[in-house]
């Protein structure tokens, strides 16, 4: 998918950018930009578009992503209901590279930090002790002024460059460009018409038209734009939600498989086996058992 360049605003005072919001909903903007992004979902659940990686996000989550990295999240479908009382909240932090002085990275001291925007390109989850403490750093960042503010990021970046404890959430590199603003229209709209209608059937037809293109054209575009079909696409949606079901563990996995818009249990099987290496079963022992897992959907 081509995103979209984001100019992230930062205050003429400040070398970066931090934010606390709280939403209804997020924009759902599949965008990219030249800073850093260390995103906290405080509160919020959904699903969450990564370079080439379509999983599910919820409460807690930590995320560093890497400089053009592009993203985007997307609620669940009841955030989008009316007087549904949900919203999301989240503490973002901006920075690039060099925001603290050119000069820093190549200090001997600092040879962590390069390593670790170096692997942050691929996008990162935090997990384990550092998990805990970024979450309390990052609360303080938020009401930081002048040299506290510096002395927080300093403190961010050392947890980060230090934890060994993180998954990365992309397996491979694309290079992604700027795209003009027809482009972007066209693909969040062919997102968000899936993310809402995945449960259906949604034949090429009914997508293209919703692009404004012939099949043809339609389905040469998304390959080039998103390196996969647009039949990959959608079934990467599904086996999120899926995935989703079966961590809350409230409906058999028969019943999944209709709700996510499979047409048969074999088919759904099979399907969830390629996307996520393992059977539904395995994916909802491997979680009940506190061993966190995510869904890599691979450029094809």
């Amino acid at each position: 998918m081509k995103p979209h360049f984001l100019k992230v605003a930062v205050q003429p005072q400040n070398s970066f950018s931090i934010r606390h919001d709280i939403l209804p909903t997020f924009r759902g903007i599949w965008h990219y930009h030249p800073e850093l992004e260390l995103h906290y979902v405080i509160k919020g659940e959904g699903v969450r578009f990564i370079g080439d990686n379509i999983s599910n996000f919820s409460s807690g989550e930590i995320l560093l992503l890497g400089e053009k990295l592009p993203h985007c999240w997307r609620c669940k479908e009841e955030y989008f209901q009316p007087d549904s009382g949900l919203n999301v909240e989240v503490i973002v932090i901006h920075f690039l590279p060099d925001c603290l002085g050119r000069y820093l990275l190549n200090l001997p001291e600092a040879y962590l930090l390069p390593k670790l925007f170096e692997k942050a390109k691929n996008g990162l989850i935090i997990n384990g002790k550092a998990k805990e403490e970024l979450k309390q750093l990052m609360h303080r960042a938020v009401n930081a002024n002048n040299l506290d503010r510096i002395i927080v990021l300093l403190s961010i970046l050392k947890v980060l460059a230090e934890n060994e404890d993180f998954e990365p959430i992309t397996l491979s590199h694309n290079e992604f460009h700027q795209s003009n603003e027809l482009d972007t229209i066209r693909l969040n709209k062919v997102c968000s018409y899936t993310l809402t209608n995945y449960k259906k059937e949604i034949s090429l037809n009914e997508i293209a038209a919703i692009g404004n293109l012939s099949v043809t054209s339609f389905c040469r575009y998304f390959k080039l734009m998103t390196k996969k079909t647009f039949s990959d696409f959608l079934t990467e949606i599904r086996i999120s939600h899926a995935c989703r079901f079966l961590i809350e563990d409230k409906l058999p996995t028969e019943v999944i498989c209709f709700e996510c818009g499979f047409n048969n249990i074999s088919n759904f099987y099979r399907h969830f086996k390629k996307v996520t290496g393992m059977t539904p079963l395995e994916y909802k022992r491997r979680y009940l058992k506190g061993q966190t897992t995510h869904i890599v959907a691979q450029s094809a």
